[in-house]
């Protein structure tokens, strides 16, 4: 980025340096070219009147450049938000997904536990009803 914007004044100091030349190489012409004055006049005149298109014309064409290349930056810069947040909903979407497998694992592993805890239950007390017997006969 740092390099285009070097090339970028670079470009925009030697056309306005190229400008500036033709402007002063023009009117130093004039100056000295043996004219009446009313020619000299007319021929500064248009030479500016065509100086100003030419650097209007540049101005133009920069405006239309940064105008693109803005566009442009703003297009790449939605694209990658939009990439961003279908991995972050694809993030949040798997994690979700992960939680819920996560929620009925333990429900089942609770479930579980308490029929083994039934089962330790009722074989303990079979056992102690079983060790009565024993002791009443």
């Amino acid at each position: 980025m740092s390099n285009s914007n070097e090339q970028g004044n670079f470009a925009k100091g030697f056309i306005i340096g190229a400008i500036a030349g033709g402007l002063a190489g023009a009117v130093a012409a004039l100056l000295l070219a043996p004219k009446t004055g009313a020619e000299l006049r007319k021929e500064i005149a248009d030479t500016s009147i065509d100086l100003y298109g030419k650097a209007s014309d540049y101005f133009k064409e920069v405006e239309n450049e940064v105008s693109r290349t803005m566009n442009e930056g703003k297009a790449k810069a939605s694209v990658i938000i939009d990439n961003a947040r279908n991995k972050a909903e694809g993030i949040l979407h798997d994690a979700e997904n992960v939680l819920k497998d996560a929620r009925i694992k333990a429900s089942q592993t609770k479930d579980n536990f308490h029929s083994k805890i039934e089962n330790i239950r009722d074989a303990a007390k079979a056992g102690a009803d079983a060790f009565k017997e024993e002791l009443g006969s």
